[in-house]
């Protein structure tokens, strides 16, 4: 009889936990699905570089990546991506790969008008990503040219303030592009902090060998779409394993992953709200004294 009384009392106690983990597991799936894909974070930091000139303290660099224009990234999140970039009053932005989801080119010239509404004080420049190769890429150059962004496809552009100098420099997809490093080399002056944009971060490890960057900055990973709490994301993109979400050392560089904007596959955030990077550059001289410039 006590027995029987037991497994009955087992059984409810069972029954409830049952019930509430799969109320827990949709509660979960509902905010990873309806929330945090739409929840950007404004992810601002200070990056004292090493070789950036006097000149260049405080310089304003945002960064965007993964944007994955489609179906869920329609028009209206996108103009709302723009607005919050302009709200950030940046100097430089910069696109780190990625700006539409594979096979869809039909996608391509609706890029146009919100990224020609970016507002930065210098220049708009990008990078392209994997899922751009999977396109049409001579209509996503084009629809870049035609929206005043400039396209680092191996190349470097300089900013210069009196005889300082600070480069930004930009590789083509190292997955499925023709990346050239060499390229960029040469381009490059020997004086002026130098900051590369690359769309796979686990290049890292390349270009700190090279002891010409500062700073890299790429996207890829989407900090790994769906992430539980103490642990590493359970999938991860080749050539984005290692760097996968947020600030890194290598060597004498400075690495930053940003975690995107957009999704791929299933549209699900969890543990990786989208972001946008505000970076405020900080000249030796003046490191911990930024907020008094």
């Amino acid at each position: 009889m006590k027995s029987r009384k037991w497994f009955k009392k087992a059984s409810r106690s069972t029954f409830r936990c049952l019930k509430w983990c799969v109320l827990l597991g949709f509660c979960t799936l509902l905010y990873a699905k309806l929330i945090e894909p739409s929840w950007i974070e404004i992810n601002s930091l200070q990056l004292t570089l090493p070789n950036l000139a006097s000149e260049f303290n405080g310089y304003r660099i945002v960064q965007i990546s993964d944007i994955h224009r489609d179906t869920w990234m329609n028009k209206r999140r996108l103009r709302r991506v723009v607005r919050l970039v302009n709200q950030q009053k940046p100097d430089l932005v910069a696109i780190t790969g990625d700006l539409i989801t594979r096979n869809s080119p039909q996608l391509i010239s609706t890029l146009q008008v919100p990224l020609s509404q970016i507002i930065a004080k210098d220049r708009t420049v990008a990078i392209l990503g994997n899922h751009d190769h999977q396109n049409n890429v001579k209509a996503i150059m084009q629809t870049l040219t035609q929206s005043g962004v400039l396209l680092l496809d191996n190349g470097v552009y300089t900013l210069k303030r009196g005889g300082a100098m600070l480069h930004i420099a930009g590789l083509d997809d190292i997955w499925m592009g023709t990346p050239r490093l060499d390229l960029v080399m040469q381009q490059l002056p020997n004086q002026g902090a130098a900051i590369l944009l690359v769309h796979e971060p686990d290049f890292a490890d390349t270009s700190a060998a090279t002891g010409r960057f500062d700073l890299q900055l790429s996207g890829h990973t989407h900090g790994g779409q769906v992430r539980l709490p103490f642990f590493r994301p359970l999938i991860l993109p080749p050539l984005g394993r290692k760097y996968y979400a947020g600030l890194y050392q290598v060597g004498n560089m400075i690495e930053y992953t940003n975690r995107g904007l957009g999704m791929t596959a299933r549209h699900l955030r969890l543990g990786a709200r989208p972001e946008i990077t505000v970076l405020t550059l900080v000249a030796p001289v003046y490191r911990g004294k930024i907020g008094n410039k």
